[in-house]
């Protein structure tokens, strides 16, 4: 069945496929079959050809120093600013259970600020922790000018190994933004990912999270020679990238101790004027919550 969505406009689209997940200034309508279980059931032809074990070990053991080499080459130019995600996600305005209070957010994953910076602009009321893998990336968002240690604290974090209560108190988070991080992890440490994520955040509280949706036309692009895994490939910079199936994000979460509240695919369309292309686009969007019952980490 058809539907109308929107039709996404870049005019500068990266030979690497980060670029296209940002939100573009201008929208145009666009009709397009979103079924998805018609494309998963048409799964393109797999390849069992893998990077080799060691090339893989190499890339997991540099994998912070390719990402530091990301934003040394693009400093803060690369992406946009995310004033969309108060749009798409409504609980961060709608998650407060009284208007002054004061909302204790998480933003896991925080490249330069660009997600952070805008929702401390719309919201006065709110206090961010800003963890990310790159210490280069950490750095830059201290020094934005509305880095402010009353409403911001950013720290360098491995969210795979290192604690999070060790900047975080544990269970005072309301909100945890989990957006286009949990696809440049390995897929063995992911799980280790989101315990440490369920630790700090409050009974009740809630994981906004974005990223690759499985048969998104990044993963289509992706060579044989680039393919680390299932679902799991390289660029060519050393950063990687994992394809999501909803029903396998479910599984992490609740085999964390999460509960799912909405978990679905979102369908768009990214516009390239100059090379006059359009190509569809597939992100997973969910929701999941820390039952009040559970106290601790499973």
């Amino acid at each position: 069945m058809a539907s109308t969505i929107a039709c996404f406009t870049t005019d500068n689209v990266s030979p690497e496929d980060q670029s296209v997940i940002e939100t573009p200034q201008g929208e145009t309508k666009s009709t397009v079959d979103n079924s998805l279980s018609k494309a998963e059931s048409h799964e393109l032809p797999i390849d069992r050809t893998l990077v080799s074990d060691f090339k893989q070990m190499k890339l997991e053991k540099e994998a912070q120093k390719n990402w530091d080499l990301f934003y040394k080459r693009n400093t803060t130019r690369f992406f946009k600013d995310r004033h969309w995600t108060t749009r798409e996600f409504d609980e961060l305005k709608a998650c407060r259970q009284f208007e002054s209070q004061r909302l204790v957010l998480l933003e896991a994953g925080c490249g330069v600020g660009n997600c952070i910076f805008p929702l401390l602009e719309e919201d006065r009321n709110i206090f961010i922790y800003a963890c990310d893998f790159s210490p280069r990336a950490v750095d830059f968002v201290k020094q934005h000018t509305l880095y402010c240690p009353e409403r911001c604290k950013a720290f360098q974090c491995d969210l795979t190994q290192d604690d999070l209560q060790d900047n975080v108190p544990q269970a005072s988070v309301d909100v945890v933004t989990l957006i286009f991080v949990l696809s440049a992890i390995h897929p063995d440490k992911m799980a280790q990912s989101l315990q440490n994520i369920f630790r700090v955040l409050k009974p009740g509280g809630s994981v906004l999270f974005r990223d690759y949706g499985v048969n998104d036309h990044a993963m289509q692009r992706f060579k044989a020679a680039n393919r680390l895994g299932h679902n799991f490939y390289v660029r060519q910079d050393g950063t990687r990238s994992y394809f999501f199936s909803k029903e396998l994000l479910a599984e992490l979460f609740e085999g964390r101790g999460f509960r799912s509240l909405a978990n679905d695919y979102v369908f768009r369309e990214t516009v390239n004027k100059k090379e006059g292309l359009c190509v569809p686009r597939v992100f997973l969007q969910s929701k999941f919550t820390k039952p009040h019952q559970s106290q601790t980490s499973p």
